[in-house]
């Protein structure tokens, strides 16, 4: 009896020469590090480099995130990558009283440009590579970040990483969302254009699938409204006068890997052979980088359990192996312990050894696309490429990726996903190991990484010694300069730049961007 794959597919129990009748390699496959780019982005993927390493931290104060940093990078990461706490994420400052009992929970607490140099003091810009998951505040943060450089005497050209900077996804399934989504993509465009100028390596935008998968998106819904959303992104940058081949070269994506290995390689292998087709002939690109859907990969936090959570472990392995050999770019492998905790300085190194493991220990870095030519996995990457052109089409039918938002689309199809995921798994249909079956009675003690509730007051200290040295007239004369440039048609990147090094906190530029752009206030999905 065939059964279903995680987008609702049909998979037969055996494939063979007669699944892939009619099908032409050169037009399905063609060669790796060429289009359709379904092999894979370059010609020798991993046999020459493996992917990039990168571990997600960020917790507490920036003391205390410095110092995992460092520890991530003595045990061999490659690049880093930053979570920011909830009020940096929304724009708010650690004093304020909307950011009472979230402060240093989720990620670091970042709320002037002091606190993003003790964030990397120690650590030379010029030589990592850094992704900080940011949002609506996302120019904020690369500009403290670039300030931060320019004080290391690092050159902006010579910054490289990326902003995750994907706001539209915000709408439909996360919700750190400040402004609406017209100045927002306004704000987005602003940055391309920024860093075309002024900080030419830098990847500006992360158009993320990740955490709508996270929220019960289908792996062919993750992929087809996560494309959608970069479809809005490019036509955006266009409309403000930016040649497509001026800012392409520079999107990156970011998808969650699941435990189902073949689903999963297909869906990359699909995202990649779509987002080609899309940007060659709907957008005219030229340059071979244009077309190629670089991208990020994060395991499924999601389907991490606090039940016997060292089966984690095995979770973990199983979904780094397939992103790699779905042709990730680079890769953070999640702590057996996160469906507790935050990671312990233990479980955040097993994490990372998971990767060197699959780097160097197997044989999967030899060969270039092992699945090629696979009659399941060439067969499930036809299945989720069309699931997911259909429903880009009915994104395009409502006018676009954030007229759908508007409508509540996106939202209201990955709800019904999630609540069939969550239907199956209470019936038992769907097995989660030690959840509903091989359950334990007694669970080994495990003693979890907390963060000081004391942060908070010394955030607070912190703030309140900034306001009282800085130049407020300075700061003053910034912002209003801001909401100038936001009010008209200027590159708001440049003033905010200047409130920044004026000391400016992360609230009061939101704010002051708020005063003139407003909040988003969602809309009732139908």
């Amino acid at each position: 009896m065939a059964r279903e794959s995680e987008s609702g597919l049909p998979i037969e129990p055996v494939y063979g020469p007669d699944t892939l009748a009619g099908w032409d390699p050169a037009e399905k496959l063609g060669e790796p590090g060429a289009y359709p780019f379904t092999r894979g982005v370059y010609p020798s993927m991993y046999t020459g480099r493996p992917w990039t390493m990168r571990q997600y931290a960020g917790f507490g104060t920036a003391v205390e995130s410095n110092a995992r940093y460092k520890q991530l990078i003595a045990n061999g990461t490659m690049g880093l990558s930053v979570a920011f706490d909830l009020p940096t994420q929304m724009g708010h400052d650690s004093d304020a009283a909307i950011a009472s009992g979230e402060v240093g929970k989720v990620g670091v607490a970042i709320d002037s440009v002091d606190d993003m140099r003790i964030l990397f003091g120690g650590i030379p810009l010029d030589q990592v590579s850094t992704s900080m998951t940011i949002n609506a505040p996302a120019a904020l943060l690369l500009l403290m970040y670039q300030l931060v450089g320019e004080e290391q005497g690092v050159a902006a050209d010579k910054l490289t990483g990326t902003i995750q900077n994907d706001v539209l996804k915000e709408y439909i399934a996360r919700g750190t969302y400040i402004f609406p989504p017209k100045p927002s993509l306004r704000l987005i465009a602003d940055i391309f254009k920024y860093c075309k100028a002024e900080i030419p390596k830098w990847n500006t935008i992360s158009i993320s699938g990740y955490h709508m998968a996270e929220a019960g998106a289908s792996p062919a819904q993750e992929i087809a409204f996560t494309l959608a959303d970069g479809i809005e992104y490019v036509r955006t940058a266009v409309a403000a006068g930016m040649d497509v081949d001026d800012f392409a070269p520079r999107l990156s994506f970011f998808f969650v890997s699941r435990t189902t290995i073949l689903e999963e390689v297909a869906k990359f292998r699909a995202a990649r052979r779509i987002w080609a087709r899309v940007m060659r002939d709907e957008f005219g690109a030229k340059n071979p980088k244009s077309l190629m859907l670089r991208f990020h990969t994060q395991t499924a936090g999601v389907q991490l359990t606090a039940q016997q959570p060292e089966v984690n472990l095995v979770r973990v392995a199983v979904q780094g192996l397939a992103a790699v050999l779905g042709g990730t770019q680079s890769l953070h492998t999640n702590s057996f312990d996160e469906a507790i905790a935050l990671p312990t300085d233990k479980s955040a190194r097993l994490a990372l050894r998971t990767q060197q493991v699959l780097a160097y220990e197997t044989d999967v870095t030899a060969t270039v696309d092992p699945f090629a030519g696979s009659y399941v996995v060439e067969k499930m990457t036809d299945d989720v490429e069309a699931a997911a052109v259909e429903l880009m089409e009915r994104v395009e039918e409502l006018g676009g990726a954030v007229n759908a938002i508007e409508h509540g689309f996106q939202k209201s199809e990955i709800e019904r996903s999630a609540y069939r995921i969550a239907q199956e798994t209470d019936s038992g249909e769907r097995v989660v190991v030690g959840v509903n079956r091989f359950q334990v009675e007694t669970e080994d003690p495990y003693e979890p990484l907390r963060v000081d509730p004391a942060i908070e007051a010394q955030q607070a200290a912190r703030l309140a010694a900034l306001r009282a040295e800085r130049d407020q007239a300075a700061v003053d004369a910034a912002l209003a300069g801001l909401k100038k440039a936001a009010a008209g048609e200027d590159n708001v990147l440049y003033p905010m730049k200047d409130a920044l090094k004026a000391r400016a906190t992360v609230g009061e530029v939101c704010n002051a961007l708020r005063e003139v752009w407003g909040t988003y206030v969602p809309t009732d999905a139908f």
